[in-house]
This record gives structure tokens, C-alpha cells and sequence, in this order.
């Protein structure tokens, strides 16, 4: 079975436990560590360690089935010092695997692959989601991969020219910029630039009318979540007049999960029904 394992990495810090006890660091890069989550094998260092923000790494999870997880990934290589004596590769993961169960976590895969030694874990902790592969072969060579498991965080947000022709062309437009607390309404202030450009298309169109709709996750009761998102969406509406637009022009209304625009069954999922949507009257 061919597989194809990417090396796209990332460095985790964002847990608070270790699973094993860490070695000596005078060999490793400049810069690296080891993961929050784990250290390493006595007697190894950190050859390379590399960082990307927000990633996706797939993982086998049985011989014919994949899974793709998308959040902070990091990936670390681990050499053995000189003069140590090397453990198998299936030692190395044997003592991943076992600590992983230690705290709960779960062995979802391990198989092996030309000589080299493979296991897929999975750790929930805190309520974050936890998936790690370690491959080790019988050379003194391992790697470690990490992914804590969340959804990207939306760092473009749509121009007022943008919001203005989606609404010409389809009658409305998704705004994910602005955000709140959780089973909040109160706009947080990092909103104020999603804020300021529906002002801007509003004071460009001084003719436009425009319901501004509020949606959800499915993730709690229904009636809650209804109100919830009315809520939000006048707070929306209050936010604008402060910058001088008439509400007379903005009617809210809470849509709840009533219309998502992705499945609910992933947090990627949820993350993108949770919006605000401008219609046109």
C-alpha cells in the first residue's frame, strides 16, 4: 500500500503535560524543543523542528481509510546521541503508544511499512483534540508529528466593495469578522474593522435596506440558540448606528442553526455557520 506522508510541519506549544522525561539538550537546533505534549526518548536530540500556523495532515486510521486533520501541526526529527544504544523502532513507538494510554488517550492505528514502524494516537485533553503520528525505523532515526486540532482563524475579511457585489448578485453576503464571546452578544473589539467596512458599503448605497441575520452551530438547545443569534444580530445593528447608520434601514432577525452552509459534525463545520449574513429588503 503506497502512502504519502507529508512534511508539512509546525510547533506546538499549547498544552501543559509531558509524557516521558526529557534527555539532555546540548545537541538540539537552535531554537527547539520538544512539544508540550511530549518530550523524547532518552538519549535523542532535535535535528529539525519546523512551524506553520494553521496546517492539515492526513492520517491513516486502518489499512484502507485516511482522515484529515487541520490545526496547529508541528513536526520534530529526533537523532540518537553518539554512543547510546539504539532501541528498535518498534521500542521507540511501543513507549509513545504506552504513554499515550497513560493519560487516556487512544491507539486509533499502527501498522508497519518497509522496515519502518508507524502508530497514530490520539489524545483529548482539556477540551482540545490531540492527534500524533511517530514513525521510527531501526537506525537511531524517529519522527514525531503533532496536531492540535481547531479551525483556522479567519484573518481576511471582506472589503465593502466585496459585501456590495455579493449582495448585487445574489441578494446577500456572509460576514465572518466579527466575533463574540461564547453564549455572549457583546462584540468583541477585534469586530471593528467587519464593522466599519458594512458602514462603508451602507454609506455607499444610502438607497439599500438590509436584514441583518444572525446564525449558529447546532451545539446547544435550539430555542437558545435562536435567541442567541437575534441577539447578536442587533447588536450588529447597534454597532453600526454608532458609526451614524440609520437602523431604520437594518432589521435583525436570529436564523439559529436553521441554515447552515457546512456540516455541523466538524468544528470546521460549525466555525463557519457561526455568522453574520447581511440580506437585502
Amino acid at each position: 500500500m503506497k502512502r504519502d506522508f507529508s512534511r508539512l510541519t509546525l510547533f506546538l506549544c499549547a498544552l501543559s503535560f509531558s509524557l516521558f522525561p526529557a534527555a539532555g539538550f546540548s545537541q538540539d537546533c537552535e531554537g527547539c524543543k520538544d512539544p508540550a505534549l511530549f518530550s523524547r526518548m532518552t538519549g535523542f536530540h532535535i535535528s529539525s523542528a519546523t512551524i506553520l500556523e494553521f496546517n492539515s495532515l492526513e492520517f491513516w486510521v486502518s489499512s484502507s481509510k485516511t482522515e484529515k486533520v487541520e490545526g496547529h501541526h508541528s513536526s520534530y526529527d529526533y537523532y540518537a546521541n553518539d554512543g547510546i544504544k539504539l532501541p528498535s523502532g518498534l521500542q521507540i513507538v511501543r513507549n509513545y503508544t504506552n504513554a499515550v494510554k497513560a493519560i487516556g488517550g487512544i491507539v486509533v492505528y499502527e501498522y508497519e511499512d518497509g522496515g519502518t514502524q508507524y502508530a497514530i494516537m490520539k489524545v483529548a485533553k482539556d477540551g482540545k483534540e490531540i492527534w500524533a503520528r511517530v514513525e521510527a525505523a531501526n537506525n537511531g532515526i524517529y519522527k514525531l508529528q503533532v496536531v492540535e486540532k481547531q479551525a483556522m482563524n479567519q484573518d481576511v475579511v471582506a472589503d465593502a466593495k466585496f459585501l456590495a457585489g455579493s449582495i448585487s448578485t445574489t441578494g446577500k453576503a456572509a460576514v465572518y469578522g466579527i466575533y463574540f464571546d461564547t453564549n455572549k452578544s457583546v462584540i468583541k473589539p477585534e469586530s471593528e474593522p467587519a464593522i466599519a467596512q458594512i458602514a462603508k458599503m451602507l454609506q455607499s448605497d444610502p438607497a439599500l435596506k438590509i436584514y441583518v441575520v444572525g446564525h449558529t452551530d447546532n451545539v446547544g438547545a435550539f430555542d437558545y440558540n435562536v435567541k442567541l443569534s437575534q441577539e447578536r444580530a442587533a447588536a450588529v445593528i447597534a454597532a453600526l448606528a454608532k458609526l451614524g447608520m440609520s437602523a431604520s434601514r437594518m432589521t435583525p432577525f436570529g436564523a439559529g442553526p436553521t441554515s447552515p452552509v457546512a456540516s455541523n459534525k466538524s468544528e470546521e463545520g460549525r466555525a463557519k455557520n457561526r455568522r453574520v449574513e447581511l440580506v437585502a429588503q
